[in-house]
């Protein structure tokens, strides 16, 4: 009778795992299809974006098989896209500002965050209660409330350049960071720590030979999200950076709209696909890292 009862759920569990399966298989497809028609369109003249942004040709399969490679032989404008495309963004300049701007933030972020959180966590008093208070309260404020003065704060500071929006991000991306590493630093046992000091180590060497290194399923993860972030981020850079000398990818790609509203989508569409390539790159190598360390930072303590 249990045998029989063992088999029953197995068979239920393998019936609802393919039902899983194939419902998360058609969100997947939801959610890469505007990908792919960006980067089809991206090889296509401006055009025939219009005219039929959901087809590869200039005409419909149902002219014949024939008039769909002729169509798709006018539709088509090859590489032409891209180098327009990096030709009028200054694309380089742009993605090199991009690069900076997202490593720096990101390398800032993570070593003051995760000293911070585990100061939090190790110290208590109600000054680290009140900076942790902060950091969460800092989460829910709407960017909307701070948007004019950020700018008027960052131009009296000279903030407005490569290296001085890297303090604002820091800013901005202290909350979700303190509040993941807190959550991991609590599981981690204090002994460690302590048998580090007795053999000589000063609390910086403690944290960056003993803390850190256990600290990585978290890392990553924060590493991931801020990056993908700060990479697409096109408000804040708009309102700090001086956009005249420095550009990153959101505000040079804003740039292809010209006078009147016109705008060379197929230009677009291909400097939307060189602008995506990194950050997706990077999300895939360090994807399987993002639910290990959000877990990790939401159960400890």
């Amino acid at each position: 009778m249990a045998k029989n009862n063992e088999s029953v759920s197995t068979v239920r569990r393998a019936k609802h795992g393919g039902l899983l399966t194939f419902f998360f298989a058609i969100v997947s497809i939801i959610w890469i299809a505007p990908l792919f028609l960006v980067l089809m369109n991206s090889f296509k003249k401006k055009a025939f974006i219009f005219r039929n942004p959901f087809s590869i040709s200039a005409n419909s399969l149902s002219d014949g098989w024939d008039s769909y490679v002729k169509g798709i032989e006018r539709a088509l404008h090859g590489w032409k896209n891209y180098a327009t495309a990096i030709k009028l963004t200054d694309f380089f300049h742009a993605f090199g500002y991009s690069l900076f701007i997202t490593v720096a933030s990101v390398v800032v972020i993570i070593i003051c965050t995760s000293m911070c959180a585990w100061y939090i966590t190790r110290v208590h008093n109600l000054a680290t209660k009140t900076i942790y208070v902060l950091c969460l309260f800092s989460m829910i404020v709407p960017f909307q409330m701070v948007m004019f003065t950020l700018s008027k704060f960052a131009n009296m500071l000279k903030l407005s350049n490569p290296m001085g929006i890297v303090i604002v991000y820091l800013g901005f991306g202290a909350g979700l960071s303190v509040f993941m590493f807190t959550g991991f630093v609590k599981g981690i046992s204090i002994e460690i720590e302590e048998a580090a000091m007795i053999d000589g180590c000063t609390p910086i060497q403690t944290f960056f030979r003993v803390v850190f290194p256990i600290l990585k399923p978290t890392t990553v993860t924060v590493s991931i999200l801020q990056a993908m972030w700060i990479w697409n981020d096109y408000l804040l850079p708009s309102l700090v950076l001086n956009i005249n000398k420095y550009k990153t990818l959101p505000i040079a790609i804003q740039y292809l709209k010209q006078s009147h509203g016109q705008l060379d989508w197929g230009a677009m569409m291909a400097v939307l696909v060189l602008a995506i390539i990194p950050i997706v790159i990077f999300y895939m190598v360090c994807q399987k890292y993002i639910i290990e360390g959000v877990l990790a930072g939401a159960v400890k303590g």
